[in-house]
């Protein structure tokens, strides 16, 4: 039986339309859109352009390091240090510049002290076969406390000679207004999404995701890629600490504090499988949007802060239910 021109492009397009429909990152941009209308009329403050400038510059911090993260997770893998990473790298890049070095040199240290954990826990996990939960757990610990010990548990708020080019660096807006964190959130995610769809290693992650063994047995340079992508969080949690760093103009030892919870949630929110083989950066992004507006949505609204976990814990167990109803339909 023949089959026309019409028919094959209805059902491409009837295809399209239900694979946006199955997405789980479809159904968070549509619950952040439903948000922001709703908290625009509920309240008087969602919609200036204050707030909605706080809202943007705030997603940032979480986005860059769920983009990382992304990685990570998509290997079937977890990192519970990024909260820390972060701490310890903002920490070395304010003592060094503090000690009176340029922010190039201050920068440069900080990310190497990002790329030497992620190594670290990588060759951990891929070659000496420890769990990435107990490797990562151990090292939130670790790096916690050695940025104590650089700064010898106190605020570092003076930056020495560059103390102003930092803190442009982070708060300032020198496109268009929009602040720079947002910038670099945009650039890196534009990164991410490249070198997940388009380029070999990329492939290769997905690969190591779906069936490490399978992976292996295809040439695949599995132990290779697992600690590359652990750098990459790591890095991606550095990054995220010297920007914020020049944001808040000051770095204590509680900075970061219980951010892998919101990373791992915005990732897994934005459709990523904590199993392995599904992740995008354009997720990371939307979940750490969600997370944003709900967390912005509490003081509007007049809510207790302390609710805020209870609809992150909320929204992390619908996004899994709806990935294992949508398995389960597969399956059938």
């Amino acid at each position: 039986m023949a089959v026309t021109l019409d028919q094959t492009i209805a059902q491409k397009q009837h295809t399209l339309l239900s694979r946006i429909f199955a997405s789980q990152t479809f159904w968070v941009v549509i619950a952040v859109i439903l948000a922001c209308l709703f908290l625009s009329f509920a309240t008087d403050a969602f919609a200036t352009q204050k707030n909605l400038y706080n809202i943007t510059r705030n997603i940032t911090f979480v986005a860059i390091i769920a983009l990382g993260m992304t990685f990570v997770i998509i290997t079937g893998g977890i990192d519970l240090s990024v909260g820390s990473v972060l701490c310890l790298c903002s920490m070395v890049l304010a003592v060094t510049m503090h000690a009176g070095y340029s922010i190039e040199v201050g920068i440069a240290v900080s990310i190497a002290t990002a790329l030497i954990i992620g190594a670290f826990n990588g060759i951990l996990i891929a070659y000496l076969g420890f769990p990435p939960f107990v490797v990562t757990l151990g090292m939130l610990s670790i790096a916690r406390s050695l940025a104590m010990v650089a700064s010898n548990n106190t605020v570092v708020f003076q930056f020495g000679p560059d103390h102003d080019k930092l803190l442009a660096l982070g708060g300032g807006a020198w496109v268009f207004g929009i602040a720079n964190p947002v910038l670099y959130m945009i650039l890196l995610a534009l990164i991410t999404g490249f070198i997940l769809r388009w380029t070999k290693f990329g492939r290769h992650i997905f690969a190591i995701g779906g069936n490490e063994h399978a992976a292996t047995l295809t040439g695949v340079p599995v132990k290779q890629i697992k600690v590359a992508v652990y750098m990459i969080s790591a890095l991606a949690a550095g990054i995220a600490g010297i920007i914020q760093t020049g944001w808040l103009g000051a770095v204590t030892t509680n900075l970061g504090t219980g951010m892998e919870l919101q990373v791992i949630a915005a990732t897994v929110i934005g459709g990523a499988n904590l199993a392995g083989g599904v992740g995008t950066a354009f997720g990371a992004i939307v979940g750490a949007a969600l997370i944003e507006v709900i967390r912005n949505s509490l003081g509007l609204l007049g809510i207790n802060a302390f609710w805020q976990g209870v609809f992150i814990g909320g929204a992390i167990l619908l996004a899994v239910l709806f990935d294992r109803i949508r398995n389960f339909r597969r399956n059938d």
